[in-house]
């Protein structure tokens, strides 16, 4: 590597080779070494999250924008889709977190609860049944507009007429809760929606409740990530950054 030559010592054509892919590798060291210090201080990293419509609309903004506002070089990307497709991307390792609303494989996914929602049936504040209240198999019998299959709500919608006995098939079916929103208002159906998502509406009066006897649609929402998965500092912040102030907000 060296020639001892009679007043200096020089590095060889090899040496000199060796030399410089030494200095790559000490700028790479130094370089991993600062990024790892940015990421436990929570100074810069990458978050991906995967969140099931209801919660990925009307609360994670809120819980994103809460966060950057303290930890604002970390980098935030959100895949807004129903239960499953959450699921098979937390399997995939496409998302770091999942937030979802419906049933979950519990020897697949490790869970947090973070609050609770209620699915009501709902219509156009002029509906005939606004404000008043029907037997569940009457409304079973009624054309009703659900979410998609696959998604949370849809999922707590039929296990709670089966519960009754009772099967309910929608006349029509929308991935976009806001889609359904706005066919309500603009027709005369019936739809199950999430509290959450229509208490604006509510005020409003632009939507009205319609109580279903004997039948109370209640559902645990969670947070959701691999099991056996090592958190990155970013996930393992704003998980707790959820649940100490943010979940408060969606209990019982």
């Amino acid at each position: 590597m060296f020639d001892r030559l009679p007043r200096c010592v020089v590095l060889t054509e090899a040496g000199t080779v060796l030399f410089r892919y030494a200095e790559q590798i000490f700028l790479l060291a130094n370089t991993a070494e600062s990024e790892l210090k940015d990421l436990a201080g929570l100074c810069a990293g990458h978050l991906e999250i995967g969140a099931s419509a209801t919660l990925g609309v009307y609360f994670v903004p809120d819980m994103i924008a809460s966060f950057q506002a303290k930890h604002p070089q970390v980098k935030i990307d959100v895949t807004i889709t129903n239960t499953e497709q959450v699921e098979a991307g937390l399997r995939g390792r496409l998302f770091s977190l999942g937030f979802i609303e419906g049933p979950f494989s519990k020897d697949v996914l490790d869970a947090r609860l973070i609050g609770a929602d209620e699915i009501a049936a709902v219509a156009a504040a002029g509906h005939p049944q606004a404000g008043r209240a029907l037997s569940a198999q009457s409304l079973a019998n009624r054309a009703v507009i659900l979410r998609e299959p696959g998604s949370g709500t849809r999922a707590m919608v039929e296990h709670a007429f089966a519960q009754a006995g009772l099967a309910i098939e929608p006349m029509m079916s929308l991935s976009s809760t806001e889609a359904i929103k706005r066919m309500l208002m603009a027709n005369s159906s019936i739809g199950f929606l999430s509290m959450l998502s229509v208490k604006e509406e509510l005020q409003r009066g632009d939507l009205g409740l319609i109580e279903v006897r004997e039948l109370r649609i209640e559902r645990p929402l969670h947070m959701v990530w691999l099991k056996g998965r090592s958190l990155s500092p970013c996930a393992q912040a704003f998980s707790a950054w959820v649940l100490s102030e943010l979940a408060p907000k969606l209990a019982c």
